[in-house]
């Protein structure tokens, strides 16, 4: 059974993966796997969403720019990946360092990590002003704030023109 179906994922990403949807926009799930494999189709994106979790590999689109997660230049990947790494990015912050963060100043274009971790660190109160802040407004305020501090050269968050 599991044959069947691992053939049957295969053959779907194999048709999807054609250069006219390699990078289409991604539903509800966001980018990766699921992406690729499902349509942007109301109910499917659970489907979507469920493969994304399962194989991993949305983390790594993400940092990486594959499996349909374009980096954009305006902080939209930044903010995905925070969204989909919030508790960890969360622990990163309160102790100024770690991967995740290091990742984050790869993804901004940032001059340096550590002083990506030093200033987020020092603002954790504004970018957790409450457990129930989404997901969505965590990434949002960590761009927003990436973006707004010059200091940190933060050259890929900033939209090219």
């Amino acid at each position: 059974m599991k044959k069947i179906i691992l053939t049957a994922l295969a053959g779907a990403l194999a048709l999807s993966a054609t250069p006219s949807t390699a990078h289409a926009q991604y539903g509800m799930a966001g980018c990766g796997l699921g992406s690729m494999i499902f349509p942007d189709d109301g109910f499917i994106q659970i489907f979507a969403a469920s493969t994304n979790a399962t194989s991993g590999n949305q983390t790594f689109g993400i940092s990486s720019g594959t499996s349909n997660c374009e980096v954009d230049g305006n902080g939209a990947s930044a903010a995905l990946f925070i969204e989909a790494n919030r508790e960890a990015v969360g622990k990163e912050i309160s102790r100024g360092t770690g991967e995740s963060l290091e990742t984050l100043a790869r993804l901004g274009g940032c001059a340096s990590a550590s002083e990506i971790g030093t200033y987020l660190q020092s603002e954790y109160q504004s970018i957790f002003p409450s457990a129930k802040v989404s997901d969505k407004q965590v990434g949002m305020t960590i761009v927003t704030m990436l973006k707004d501090n010059e200091q940190l050269q933060c050259t890929a968050l900033h939209p090219t023109g």
